[in-house]
């Protein structure tokens, strides 16, 4: 029997970070399920690898509540960690906070060696603006993937919400080192630092184009300089002062953007 349907609410972007499994999702925009749309209803004799591939494909249509009863039907013939954080994903996608954090337990309870839940269950909690209790979870998940890009950069943004921007850096800084698209690929869904505030934003966008300047990737440098000048950083002097610019300063592009003095952007 399909799950009885309610009035759907979509996760603020702002809010949103990267924070799932190894596949990113795409921009939230809207449940995309047509109200005239019928319903498909699973089928009792498939196996439980055929639902949770319908309930894949239904998710990626954006038929969240579809996919949901897919992937129900599923866990009921062959519950795994996977599932969970599958039916977690898709509750979460719909705003459905506690049912999101239900799941992701269950995923947990279900293999204690699969980091993902822990991410997932960290990212929870990080929404709710409980930041150690997320970073908790976050090295869990580290411990039992080190070189997990994704969950690098979920602790520094937990980091970057306490306002320990040292220890953000450190972890933004391992993220790039493993997946050096990592903030292009945030900043390409829309996804900014978990803060709702101009200041914290303008921060986060200073201290990525500072990652980007160590590591001597000057284009994105500058344009995350911009950006931060743009969104009103306070204390953009630092920039001819913090070694990390050392090699921007010597470039030409970076005395024209200077010079050029971006305004805030309301």
């Amino acid at each position: 029997m399909a799950r009885l349907r309610s009035p759907r609410t979509l996760l603020p972007l702002k809010l949103l970070v990267i924070f799932l499994l190894a596949f990113p999702l795409s921009v939230l925009a809207s449940d995309g399920q047509q109200a005239n749309a019928p319903s498909p209803v699973p089928n009792p004799s498939a196996s439980a690898k055929d639902l949770e591939e319908q309930g894949d494909a239904l998710r990626a249509q954006k038929r969240y509540l579809d996919s949901l009863d897919f992937y129900s039907a599923a866990i009921a013939k062959h519950p795994t960690a996977l599932l969970w954080n599958k039916e977690g994903m898709a509750y979460l996608l719909l705003k459905k906070f506690p049912e999101a954090t239900k799941c992701f337990d269950r995923a947990i309870k279900a293999d204690r060696n699969a980091p993902e839940g822990y991410n997932n269950r960290g990212f929870m909690e990080q929404l709710n603006k409980n930041y150690n209790k997320a970073i908790k979870y976050y090295k869990k998940a580290l411990a039992l993937r080190p070189k997990d890009a994704l969950f690098h950069y979920n602790m520094g943004t937990s980091y970057f919400g306490k306002h320990e921007y040292g220890l953000a850096a450190q972890q933004y800084r391992a993220a790039y080192a493993l997946d050096p698209d990592i903030f292009f690929r945030v900043s390409r869904t829309g996804i900014m630092a978990q803060s709702s505030s101009p200041e914290d934003r303008a921060a986060f966008s200073f201290m990525v184009a500072k990652v980007y300047a160590q590591a001597g990737d000057l284009d994105h440098s500058l344009e995350y300089l911009r950006k931060a000048m743009e969104e009103g950083y306070k204390d953009i002097q630092k920039v001819y002062t913090d070694s990390e610019f050392a090699t921007l300063r010597t470039d030409k592009r970076f005395e024209e953007l200077m010079s050029q003095k971006p305004q805030p952007i309301p």
